[in-house]
């Protein structure tokens, strides 16, 4: 049976705020509109300066809102699904909290979280915690931090332990795959094994 309400998706298409549950710790998404996004700031309390991620059901629902390269596709490919956020251009400037022409992407591998952003479209996949704040790892209990009402929860457990890695690809045609990345945050995927990657390209 389903998680997913037609409540939640209602306050979600109504500018709200929907916690749930990721293959590492609980998410807090939004729509990745203005009021959706200043609702989801107010909620964290969270500087305007620091941009959220978004997460997506596939690599290919990210491609209405960034340039997804086949070298991205084929990373994403190497790596376990969830493990990796990567930061790309965006397609049009976007939101200066989603990072506006640099956006980072998230698929997700948590199936009720795929459910949730295949019928409402991305939203963002920021932590389900005050900013700051040690972020908890059952999605009832987070949401119960922030106040959050029924309509707001999408129940969950999750295993916690590191968050993705987030990794910025730049075109660089000098570049033997056409693409400088760099690491922003190491995460559940450790610099070696990118590095080790990188070099069995060439």
């Amino acid at each position: 049976m389903s998680k997913i309400t037609r409540a939640h998706i209602a306050n979600l298409q109504n500018n709200g705020v929907v916690a749930y549950p990721t293959s590492t710790l609980p998410g807090l998404g939004c729509l990745p509109n203005k009021q959706a996004l200043d609702n989801l700031y107010k909620l964290k309390n969270r500087p305007q300066n620091q941009p959220v991620s978004l997460g997506v059901a596939t690599i290919q629902q990210a491609e209405s809102l960034v340039d997804v390269p086949d070298f991205a596709k084929l990373l994403l490919d190497n790596f376990p699904l969830g493990s990796i956020t990567l930061i790309l251009d965006a397609v049009n400037t976007l939101d200066a909290r989603l990072g506006g022409d640099r956006v980072a992407v998230r698929v997700l591998a948590d199936k009720t979280a795929i459910e949730l952003v295949t019928k409402i479209g991305p939203i963002t996949a920021t932590s389900a915690n005050h900013s700051g704040v040690e972020p908890l790892h059952n999605v009832r209990d987070a949401a119960d931090v922030l106040g959050l009402n029924e309509e707001s929860i999408v129940d969950g457990d999750c295993p916690g332990g590191n968050p993705s890695t987030i990794l910025s690809l730049v075109k660089d045609e000098e570049n033997t795959h056409g693409y400088t990345v760099s690491i922003m945050r190491e995460g559940v995927v450790p610099t070696n094994d990118v590095n080790t990657w990188l070099r069995s390209l060439t």
